[in-house]
């Protein structure tokens, strides 16, 4: 299928590995010209490697290093892409834990990071897609929004207060053709679940291996998700064809959630 996006810019925030990199991979691979943005530089040059081989010849891609939940990082990926037709909102998630270790400095860092950051990214960028009459924004939440995790407390917290703000505003501005919706993974192999994983395992006392077989083992699917499948349906969600989807929570999961809504 032709996603009808080819030539369109898109910011994909924390490209450089794991989800944010599936969705760049996907998008460039439909031509879109991207700008991806993640703090190591080394890893950035090897993504934009990537990207570059997969997308079609004439396809920019660039990459910044800057850190997004800083106001200076801000500044400097949307100078590098400052009209986005498609923004994928991402950052990667506070620490687990136990919450009465928890420090209100720790709170305030989630709250930026997960909750405030996106919106920052949303205000800068959505007027100029209600302008265009074109514009689709991914936010890369967590499955944790529909079923929380019980040592991941900030992650919930934050990332549950961006999913109430994008449901109000999500409604507003479907009307002209810019939609936002929240991706919600489960069980993907990133580096983020190999330290969630570790971490339950250290709690625990047993080993990583052990903790991990338990984990895939809750799997309807029977397997760890692939960040490029994540991807796919990050691009699909941006296409020209999505544009009657809007304010939605898709939980991305191996049939983990066992909830009928």
């Amino acid at each position: 299928m032709d996603l009808g996006i080819a030539g369109k810019s898109a910011l994909v925030c924390a490209a450089s590995k794991g989800l944010g990199r599936g969705c760049a991979l996907a998008l460039a691979r439909e031509g879109v010209h991207v700008t991806i943005v993640a703090r190591g530089r080394e890893a950035l040059e090897a993504t934009a490697a990537e990207l570059e081989k997969v997308s079609p010849r004439g396809t920019a891609i660039l990459w910044v290093a800057a850190d997004i939940t800083a106001p200076e990082g801000r500044a400097a990926a949307l100078a590098a892409c400052p009209q986005p037709d498609i923004l994928v909102n991402n950052a990667g998630g506070p620490p687990p834990g136990d919450f009465r270790e928890w420090m209100r400095e720790d709170w305030i860092k989630a709250l930026d990071a997960n909750m405030l950051t996106p919106i920052e990214l949303i205000k800068a960028t959505v007027d100029g897609m209600i302008a265009r009459r074109f514009g689709r924004i991914v936010n890369i939440t967590s499955g944790a929004v529909k079923a929380p995790i019980d040592v991941l407390g900030l992650s919930n917290g934050a990332r549950s207060g961006l999913t109430g703000f994008v449901a109000g505003l999500a409604r507003k501005t479907v009307r002209h053709n810019v939609t936002i919706n929240n991706l919600l993974p489960g069980f993907f192999d990133t580096d983020r679940i190999r330290a969630v994983v570790g971490g339950q395992a250290k709690t625990r006392g047993i080993p990583y291996d052990e903790a991990l077989a338990e984990r895939i083992a809750t799997i309807p699917a029977g397997r760890i998700g692939d960040p490029e499948e994540f991807g796919a349906a990050c691009a699909w969600l941006c296409s020209a064809q999505a544009g009657f989807i809007t304010g939605q929570n898709w939980l991305l999961d191996g049939g983990a959630y066992p909830g009928t809504f």
